[in-house]
């Protein structure tokens, strides 16, 4: 397993270009005409057999698989042919309340946030091994019910999750308060202690990565949860809750309910007996995560939203390196990430270069069945994603944007996508201002820096942003111009576990990852006791 472990996605994404990125430079296409793709992977007709046995379409509640009270499921489905894998239970309301029924019990009474730090860590220690043992395994499920390249997901993503979840076992037994000098006769200390029961609701995009971003810091805090995973991709939670209870959780002190945001959701945002509640997915959906928390009982809010990141190259940039970097920075798991770099901000000294190299690099992309050796892109998430994308293509050609590369689905059946280029976009076009989420490649032209600052911190959102650039003044000062939660210079998606991540503006409230996402799930108490004739101050 050392082989696999990494300290980013980028590091494996881009730097071992040799598997992810082999058929990049393929000159005969470069001479191809203008929306001509080329049917690089193999036929999709002929769909691998996923490695892997949906064991877990239960609810996990209480330390057990159960039913859902209504006795309804509903059909998670293969992306790579819209075919249904398994039947899941539907999670709502009264299940909700039986979740955070076990979760405010095993707070309250439990061993969990009363055994000892290091005892916290050593479970959390053992779960990040067994995540290592069944890394195949939880790789596999996650690209058959997600649909991204399976290389992606066992090289990359499962080994960033037991990453995530050792770094935060470390922090367990590393989170005190402080002894405060104050005026006068009084002994001064604050405690750190764990909020309570926190809700967590993850998104489809990244199921397993987001789950630890948001269960390790709660569990390293001594927290109890209800998590609810996305309609779209609920099977690999379930099976990593499993690993959790092998590796000696205790009942109740994770729950994980599988359903629909309108009620299992709504249930979670708004529950009286829920302390905290983060959330991870669109920013009107945030809005409405924020609204039914302030009207239950004001609980605490995080919130990581959308994003219309910018990806500037500068004038004196390589462009062959721009290009690439620009690439990865859009379309990697399927251009369908909140801090894609979805608008391609090009000097116009390089424009004309960047655009046609651009172009043959989305040409020149691997499409196909995910778990195909050098595939790199699979298919979107479901029919409705994969329509929105289709819809926001077509705007970007009623608009009058020039349509360089793609542009229509690939393939005859499931939620395959083009890789598509528009260049000649203007920043009033809805796909310069809009979150497609998808495999669409917006290229813009700026004259100068005071311009593109300008033009970049012009959106409604705020979480990311890139610069390629050679020049130290000029990175320097786009650093700090640029009004965003990430700026990645020369590099692009750098994930570590240590790094925080989140937004300014729509793109959301708080920080998730590193020191800072502690933060989220601990209070701050502060006791003061009066001291009689102390010998110092």
């Amino acid at each position: 397993m050392a082989s696999r472990r990494v300290s980013s996605l980028l590091s494996r994404s881009l730097i071992s270009s040799s598997s992810l990125f082999s058929l990049r430079g393929k000159d005969p296409l470069l001479n191809r005409g203008a929306r001509r793709y080329s049917n690089l992977a193999a036929s999709l007709e002929d769909t691998i057999t996923p490695p892997v046995k949906v064991e877990h379409t239960q609810l996990l509640i209480n330390g057990k698989f159960v039913d859902s009270a209504s006795g309804k499921t509903f059909p998670t489905l293969d992306p790579r042919t819209g075919e249904v894998i398994a039947q899941v239970a539907e999670g709502d309301v009264e299940d909700v309340n039986r979740a955070v029924v076990a979760a405010r019990k095993a707070f309250d009474q439990g061993p969990w946030p009363r055994m000892t730090a290091y005892e916290r860590s050593k479970i959390l220690f053992r779960f990040a091994d067994l995540i290592e043992k069944h890394n195949d395994e939880i790789a596999a499920l996650e690209t058959w019910d997600n649909g991204k390249p399976y290389e992606q997901s066992a090289n990359i993503e499962v080994p960033m999750l037991a990453r995530v979840f050792r770094y935060y076992a470390g922090w367990a037994d590393k989170i005190h308060g402080m002894t405060v000098p104050g005026d006068g006769s009084h002994h001064v200390q604050t405690l750190h202690e764990p909020i309570g029961v926190a809700g967590q609701i993850i998104p489809w995009n990244f199921p397993l990565l987001m789950l630890s971003w948001k269960l390790g810091p709660a569990l390293a805090c001594g927290n109890t949860v209800v998590l609810k995973t996305a309609e779209q991709t609920p099977l690999s939670a379930l099976l990593v809750g499993r690993l959790l209870h092998e590796a000696g959780l205790p009942e109740g002190v994770v729950n994980i309910v599988s359903g629909f945001g309108p009620t299992a959701g709504a249930a979670i945002a708004s529950h009286m007996d829920i302390d905290k509640v983060a959330f991870t997915g669109s920013t009107d959906v945030g809005k409405i995560i924020l609204e039914l928390a302030s009207k239950s009982n004001l609980k605490a809010v995080t919130l990581e939203l959308g994003g219309k990141s910018p990806f500037i190259v500068c004038e004196d940039a390589d462009v062959d390196q721009a290009v690439e970097m620009a690439h990865f920075a859009l379309f990697f798991n399927q251009g369908q990430c909140c801090c894609a770099g979805s608008r391609t901000f090009v000097h116009e000294r390089v424009y004309d270069e960047f655009v046609e190299k651009a172009k043959a690099r989305a040409i020149n992309r691997a499409v196909g069945d995910p778990f195909k050796s050098g595939i790199e892109q699979g298919p979107q998430v479901d029919s409705e994603q994969f329509e929105k994308i289709l819809k926001y293509i077509r705007h970007g050609v009623d608009s009058g944007a020039t349509l360089q590369a793609g542009g229509d689905r690939h393939g005859s059946k499931g939620y395959y996508i083009q890789p598509t280029v528009f260049s000649d976009v203007k920043d009033d076009m809805l796909i310069a201002k809009d979150e497609i989420f998808g495999p669409v490649q917006t290229i813009l032209k700026f004259k100068n820096l005071d311009e593109v600052i300008a033009r970049a911190n012009n959106s409604r959102y705020g979480l990311a942003a890139g610069v390629f650039t050679q020049n130290l003044d000029t990175a320097n000062r786009l650093m700090r111009a640029l009004r965003v939660g990430s700026v990645w210079i020369n590099c692009f998606d750098v994930f570590d576990a240590t790094i925080p991540f989140g937004g300014y503006k729509m793109s959301g409230i708080g920080r998730e990852k590193g020191i800072y996402s502690l933060n989220n799930y601990l209070q701050v108490k502060a006791v003061v006791t009066a001291i009689k004739n102390p010998a110092w101050l």
